[in-house]
């Protein structure tokens, strides 16, 4: 359930907690929202977590539920984004 949430709010969601890739809000939608989005996850979804949150037999997959619950259209794209690289790490002289 999400209350007074933002796309963004929703991307960062997907992105940080349900997906393994990165997800770019591009409808040009502004404002808040109040949505419940229900769908079954996959084993690709929920990354490093230890079990998945309880699963509706019922509910669609999240990929058909976004378009259908939501009207909003989910899309794999490849697009350039920032990426910070470390290539080397020293410690610090004591001074």
């Amino acid at each position: 359930m999400f209350r007074r949430a933002t796309l963004g709010d929703f991307t960062r969601m997907l992105q940080g907690d349900v997906l393994d890739r990165p997800v770019v809000d591009e409808t040009g939608l502004t404002g808040k929202w109040d949505f419940v989005l229900r769908w079954t996850p996959d084993d690709t979804q929920f990354p490093g977590m230890p079990a998945h949150p309880p699963v509706d037999a019922e509910a669609p997959s999240l990929f058909t539920a976004i378009p259908e619950q939501l009207g909003l259209k989910l899309e794999a794209q490849k697009i350039a984004v920032p990426v910070m690289v470390v290539d080397h790490v020293e410690r610090p002289s004591p001074n």
